[in-house]
């Protein structure tokens, strides 16, 4: 029997600017709940190319299996077509500007094509901590390509809360920091979403790990 055919199936779709690092985390996501904590990076990440949507990764949660079907906005799907049961916005730490779209480009993209449901789960996801500098003096202003100052964990929460959004996370992507726990946390998420009640319980603001 196959038991893939058995197994609730989650859309999830990562939303954000180009570049943020979406396309680095679905990589990751390929390893699975990998590396632990005593492995060493680099790690060798395959290829995705954006005509392969959706990625899929079969998980057990609570001894149970369950199948994420994965899209970014570079989706050869016209994403706005979509019918995602988790919403994940996804910024890259070391460029403001693209914490800032979250709210003024990309939520609004949400509730108007996805207000379907309004236990719809999202998360804010920041990408690249490895590119975080401390707030210094030598930051202040932007860099060539329009940098600010990298953002810090209590932004990205305050942002996240001023959306009304259900979890903030944020992990490397490169180095494997933190990406166990955020697919861990995706995982229970989306498990959740296969419920009658849906997953929209309090919001969980304590995720940065």
């Amino acid at each position: 029997m196959d038991y893939r055919r058995l197994s609730p199936e989650v859309t999830v779709l990562l939303l954000g600017d180009a570049e943020v690092g979406k396309s680095t985390f679905l990589s990751r996501l390929t390893l699975g709940i990998r590396p632990q904590s005593d492995d060493l990076p680099p790690y060798e990440l395959p290829v995705l190319r954006d005509t392969d949507q959706p990625f899929a990764f079969d998980i057990t949660l609570y001894g149970r299996p369950y199948r994420l079907h994965f899209y970014d906005t570079a989706s050869s799907t016209n994403y706005t077509l979509l019918r995602p049961s988790f919403v994940i916005l996804c910024y890259d730490i070391s460029a403001r500007a693209s914490l800032e779209s979250l709210s003024t480009t990309w939520l609004p993209i949400v509730n108007n094509y996805f207000n379907y449901d309004e236990n719809l789960p999202v998360m804010v996801l920041g990408l690249k901590r490895d590119l975080r500098k401390q707030w210094t003096l030598a930051e202040v202003g932007e860099d060539k390509k329009g940098r600010g100052p990298s953002v810090m964990p209590h932004e990205g929460v305050q942002t996240a809360q001023k959306m009304l959004c259900d979890h903030y996370a944020e992990c490397s992507a490169l180095t494997g920091e933190l990406c166990r726990e955020v697919l861990e946390d995706v995982a229970r998420t989306s498990a959740k979403t296969t419920t009658k009640d849906g997953a929209k319980t309090t919001p969980d603001m304590c995720a940065i790990m």
